[in-house]
């Protein structure tokens, strides 16, 4: 059972004020919404809701406003596309507090959804400010929250209203909780985790917890370059920070002690220039020409990665193994993709995925409705990954 209150826990809630807290952040362009992920994903909680005869009130976030209104960043655009993705009218109230909101919200008849303007209109919201909390938890009976991609801020509509009005975690974030239990909670072993990306200084924390969490750690992408120049190895002009070696060293040094291996490229696909269908070869990590760069990992690195998750009971995903942008340096990423897909098709595998990077990989590679669990979280998925609190999680516990 979850440690938190969910849907499931509501009991008769006809005629009530249920304040949801979403993830509208959505991307724009023109006026216009370019991708309705994650309306789709906050979509259950909100017609269950509607359902049971809640008037449902919608808060949520868009963009980064300087701390008061601005049309540009007005939740007026996004409601025509929650609309759409609801098959249900929406209704739209020009501020969330006050008179707006509250004449808005007298309007409503049970079952009806309404949106309310952006939080970040105000800055009590980033703050978390008590007197703005008061003012949002007058709008509502009671508050669920289905937005984990903000539960690591603690903002007045992500973690103060909780404390003011009974507190339920939606459907979305029930799921996500769920499948990051199982990812690194409490998991199945063996535990195998992929991290890739360009750069080790944006994940330092997340390869400290990781060494101590997993039986074996694979390491892609550009930071696999400071790895392998941190135990001497000449990576030409591939991206590398040379300023982080000991840092690598320590962090190998670390999961030597924890017991967990580190896998690294032992043959690389290198390039003398950074465009797609660039002249490629594939040497071993150790013969890497001075004017080149490794932009994917090589096809007995790809075979040892595929070993692992062969091996694996659980798969946690961060980060690309290549420039999976372009061809041909997309291969790795796909074929490990692909395998790991398969693995969970087959039952074989739990698989937990997530940060923004990692989901445009397993789209290309067409395997992200294979995966067990694919969070769109960005920043709070990483957050979880380095073991750190989330305050819009704890607060609901």
């Amino acid at each position: 059972m979850p440690s938190f209150k969910t849907l499931d826990d509501l009991g008769d809630i006809t005629g009530k004020r249920a304040l949801v807290r979403v993830d509208l952040n959505v991307p724009v362009s023109d006026g216009k919404v370019t991708d309705t992920t994650r309306i789709e994903r906050v979509a259950p909680t909100i017609r269950e809701l509607s359902d049971k005869g809640a008037k449902v009130i919608l808060l949520a976030h868009f963009g980064r406003p300087k701390g008061g209104p601005d049309p540009e960043f007005s939740l007026k655009i996004v409601a025509p596309s929650v609309e759409a993705v609801l098959d249900r009218r929406v209704y739209f109230a020009d501020d969330c507090i006050g008179e707006a909101a509250a004449s808005a919200i007298a309007g409503l008849d049970d079952g009806c959804i309404l949106l309310l303007e952006n939080t970040r209109f105000h800055k009590g919201e980033e703050k978390n400010d008590p007197d703005f909390v008061k003012a949002l938890a007058a709008n509502g009976d009671l508050y669920i929250n289905d937005a984990f991609s903000a539960a690591h801020r603690a903002h007045a509509s992500t973690e103060g209203l909780a404390h003011h009005l009974p507190a339920y975690a939606g459907r979305t974030m029930q799921a996500e909780l769920e499948a990051l239990e199982k990812g690194l909670g409490n998991p199945t072993r063996p535990v195998v985790a992929i991290v890739g990306g360009a750069k080790v200084s944006t994940k330092i924390d997340l390869l400290q917890n990781l060494v101590k969490r997993v039986d074996a750690l694979v390491i892609g992408g550009g930071m696999a370059n400071t790895f392998l120049a941190a135990q001497g190895i000449n990576v030409g002009k591939s991206l590398c920070e040379h300023d982080l070696a000991d840092t690598a060293r320590a962090i190998m040094a670390e999961a030597e002690s924890a017991g967990c291996a580190i896998v690294l490229p032992t043959d690389g696909v290198v390039a003398r220039e950074f465009k797609a269908n660039a002249a490629s070869q594939t040497v071993p990590v150790d013969a890497i020409p001075a004017d080149a760069m490794m932009l994917d990992v090589g096809p007995s690195s790809i075979e040892a990665v595929n070993g692992w998750i062969g091996k694996a009971a659980t798969l946690v995903w961060n980060g690309p193994l290549g420039a999976f942008e372009i061809e041909p340096f997309d291969r790795a990423t796909v074929a490990a993709a692909r395998h790991a897909a398969e693995e969970t098709r087959d039952g074989r595998l739990i698989s937990v995925a997530g940060g923004g990077d990692t989901v445009a990989a397993l789209n290309h590679a067409g395997v992200a409705d294979d995966f067990t669990y694919v969070s769109t979280a960005g920043g709070a998925f990483l957050e979880w990954m380095e073991g750190k609190p989330l305050p819009g999680v704890d607060v609901l516990k």
